[in-house]
């Protein structure tokens, strides 16, 4: 038989089982396919490397999805991330100061933030900062450094550093993966790192991810 068409069978049939699953689990897979456990995780390596999947511990989720430009990204799954932001906008008290991360998500939250609430909200995110310049009662500071063009956000040693000044009483994390084996994760280093960061120095954090985020997960970890 042909080795190479029985690799391609496979890795055919584990993404079918990605996404029917929604995961799947190397030992699993082996005993599915009559191999061993090394043939399986060689087949999850070379469809990570291709970026067809997120290898997790004991097997692989599905790779996150990456949605292009943050202008592309704020018309995609209106309706969730709408959702979303009534939720997060109802859960911070007043008073409160609120670090808004890049994402077209937050982006949506940035816009349903009572104007009432007396909040200071600080962002990475030039789009967010302009969002709110015209919000005449919440009070916002943005992070310098370089703008990522395709998260939208400032990330990098600048950013870190104006970062790690504040100490927020609440982050809302926007998050391009989430599973319970993964955590949160990020497709950009330089956005893991800076989320980490942010996540270590706030008192409380909300992650705000629509439902297409659940169950994957991308190449950074948070």
């Amino acid at each position: 038989m042909n080795t190479h068409l029985l690799t391609a069978e496979r890795q055919t049939k584990i993404r079918s089982l990605l996404a029917q699953d929604g995961r799947v689990l190397a030992a699993r897979l082996a005993e599915t396919f009559g191999v061993s456990e090394d043939t399986v995780r060689r087949d999850l390596r070379e469809m990570a490397e291709a970026g067809l999947c997120q290898r997790v511990y004991g097997g692989a989720v599905p790779m996150a999805p990456f949605g292009g430009s943050l202008s592309e990204r704020r018309h995609v799954r209106t309706d969730g991330k709408s959702a979303l932001a009534a939720a997060v906008a109802t859960s911070i008290a007043p008073g409160s100061v609120v670090f808004l991360d890049a994402g077209s998500t937050n982006l949506a939250i940035a816009g349903r933030l009572p104007e009432e609430a007396g909040l200071t909200v600080i962002t990475n995110a030039p789009a967010i900062a302009t969002m709110l310049l015209e919000r005449r009662g919440i009070e916002t500071i943005l992070l310098g450094g370089r703008v990522d063009p395709v998260t939208g956000g400032c990330f990098g040693a600048k950013a870190l550093a104006d970062a790690d000044r504040f100490r927020p009483d609440v982050l809302v994390l926007g998050a391009c993966g989430v599973d319970a084996t993964a955590g949160i994760t990020a497709h950009v280093f330089e956005e893991a790192e800076f989320k980490a960061a942010l996540a270590a120095s706030s008192r409380q954090v909300l992650v705000a991810a629509t439902t297409d985020k659940i169950g994957t997960a991308a190449a950074y970890a948070v």
